[in-house]
């Protein structure tokens, strides 16, 4: 089967009303994303992506993984705006892993040989590192394939809703540190956005982050969290030129840098 052939699992219609603006506007939150990247940063990605495909090319084997972004929240909203309820689920990996240590990710990973699409494959991964139960989940859209160096993958991003996901904990601890269900209003306050860099590049390739209790949110799940506020228009102005350096900001985790909502 190909990559793309369990889209027939996806259901928008069963989106909630204050989750359709995002699913509606789904095809522009690459666009979104890529308006983020700064020009140097987006000039490396596709140097990057060009050089794995033309190797894919030759191999014939491609990196294609997926990742889950599941929305929770009530069916109905009074004031058809995002619920106070609202929450987005996200992982942090281990600090033992290869690629992406410490990270605040969405669940995730690479296909394997079973998996008939990005659906299937986000699906697994998601109860295999957080034990969710994948039959309360409605798949509603998934989005442009990104490239992630420098782990070479293509990932698909999957859009869900459930209202009650049930509970999700920590699978693996070789792989995963954290699991939770973080309230989409900590994404949307302002005084939780900041923008990050890394030591060995200049300020100007920082990208938007979001510095919460337990993690800080950044890299390309950063950058998908930001790019999916603006598309739904959720986004409320915030001070983009806050800049710190990623192991000053990781040092305040935990430190009251962040709030939960």
């Amino acid at each position: 089967m190909s990559w793309a052939s369990d889209e027939k699992e996806l259901a928008p219609q069963a989106a909630p009303s204050w989750l359709k603006p995002l699913v509606d506007n789904a095809k522009d939150i690459k666009r979104a994303y890529r308006r983020r990247v700064p020009p140097e940063v987006l000039a490396m990605l596709t140097a990057a992506n060009t050089k794995a495909s033309i190797k894919a090319g030759v191999t014939g084997e491609r990196r294609d993984a997926a990742v889950l972004v599941l929305f929770s929240g009530p069916p109905d909203s009074q004031s058809q705006g995002l619920p106070e309820t609202a929450d987005l689920l996200v992982t942090v990996r281990a600090s033992t892993l290869r690629h992406h240590a410490g990270q605040a990710a969405f669940p995730g990973g690479a296909a394997d040989p079973g998996d008939t699409g990005p659906v299937s494959t986000a699906l697994r991964e998601a109860n295999e590192e957080t034990g969710i139960d994948v039959g309360r989940l409605q798949p509603l859209a998934t989005l442009e394939q990104m490239f992630i160096p420098p782990s070479g993958f293509h990932v698909v991003p999957v859009l869900a809703y459930s209202a009650d996901p049930g509970p999700v904990a920590v699978v693996d601890e070789s792989e995963t540190a954290v699991v939770a269900r973080v309230p989409v209003r900590a994404f949307t306050n302002p005084e939780n956005r900041i923008m990050v860099y890394r030591k060995e590049n200049t300020r100007r390739a920082a990208g938007p982050a979001f510095l919460l209790n337990e993690m800080l949110v950044w890299g390309f799940t950063g950058q998908v969290v930001s790019a999916m506020l603006d598309v739904a228009g959720w986004a409320q102005p915030w001070d983009t030129d806050d800049v710190r350096e990623l192991e000053d900001a990781m040092a305040l985790v935990g430190r009251d840098g962040g709030t939960a909502g």
